[in-house]
């Protein structure tokens, strides 16, 4: 590779040591789930959405109730129902009889963090109200469009074995968000841990060590990683191999994958690499970060065709063939 502009260690140790000090109040609830925790820390610093997936009682929303209670940010919480409105979401105008006008009230998405509650519960009207807020970072309500707060962060979760009053997301919003995560359930040992934790219910003390100008530091901190040219062009090979396998030389994969990643994986997949590089303590990405993001990065992204779907291959396997067929620099 060519040679290595780095961040003074310190100024990377620096970072690196705050985003552990919010991984260990994270720690004092959520036992064990080392992958969702790191995966939050990720979408935090690369500023993208976060779809994670799970059956019931595997702490999704506790995780992102307590990484909210570890920022000195405003935080909401609205639970998604079949019957919820846009305007539920994003707020409407209310008509004051003494002023004669309509004034702006504000829905639940002006908030710094939005935790988006069984998210595929809500009809596609209300999951398209949140399409603006998602990519623009605004809201329109009347003729009057309104800019959310900087930081804004959409936390969305889903049961994926339930489908009776449950609506699919539509393609080009979960497009939108940075990843998309899937939990397992916790081990024997971690089980265990959270039955002595909580089998008596206590008020744990989260503190905030985070506020706006230090998230804000951090943000920069991974806009500073350094991503080398090569590596560059190799998180272009696996976006391009996921559009054109027979391109790529891979024209067994070609009847299984209907559609690839847009150009929106390629940016996110730099980021969170960066990211992950940053909370690895490293000034630089190095081939590993990008195979370690690539997967949350793409299965939301990469569309098996009907053959695939045959043999039982899901998006996650397509993607673990192309990591192990396009070349590492």
């Amino acid at each position: 590779m060519e040679p290595m502009t780095l961040p003074s260690p310190p100024s990377v140790e620096r970072e690196a040591l705050a985003l552990r000090q919010v991984e260990a109040e994270i720690r004092k609830v959520i036992v064990g789930q080392d992958y969702l925790i790191e995966r939050l820390l990720i979408g935090l610093l690369a500023r993208g959405h976060m779809l994670i997936e799970g059956v019931p009682g595997l702490a999704k929303t506790l995780a992102v109730k307590t990484l909210a209670r570890t920022l000195a940010i405003d935080f909401k919480r609205i639970q998604f129902t079949p019957d919820l409105l846009p305007a539920d979401l994003v707020g409407t105008l209310i008509f004051d009889p003494k002023r004669g006008e309509f004034e702006p009230r504000k829905g639940p998405v002006f908030t710094h963090v939005l935790l988006a509650d069984e998210i595929n519960r809500a009809p596609a009207k209300v999951q398209s109200a949140l399409l603006e807020a998602m990519e623009e970072k605004q809201v329109t309500l009347g003729d009057t469009t309104y800019l959310l707060l900087d930081p804004f962060l959409v936390l969305a979760t889903q049961n994926p074995i339930e489908q009776e009053g449950t609506y699919p997301l539509a393609e080009a919003q979960v497009d939108r968000f940075l990843m998309k995560l899937r939990l397992r359930y916790p081990s024997r040992a971690e089980e265990g841990e959270i039955l002595e934790r909580m089998l008596v219910e206590r008020d744990l003390d989260v503190r905030p060590v985070l506020d706006r100008e230090r998230l804000a530091a951090l943000r920069a901190a991974c806009d500073g990683v350094y991503l080398d040219a090569k590596l560059r062009g190799y998180v272009l090979d696996l976006v391009l191999a996921s559009r054109d396998p027979g391109g790529a030389g891979m024209k067994d994969l070609a009847p299984l994958i209907g559609f690839g990643a847009s150009p929106r994986a390629t940016l996110f997949l730099a980021r969170a690499a960066k990211a992950s590089a940053l909370l690895a303590g490293r000034g630089y990405v190095i081939p590993e970060d990008v195979k370690e993001i690539a997967a949350d990065v793409l299965r939301h992204r990469i569309v098996p065709t009907y053959e695939a779907e045959a043999q039982n291959l899901t998006s996650d396997d397509l993607v673990e063939r192309l990591l192990e067929r396009v070349p590492v620099p």
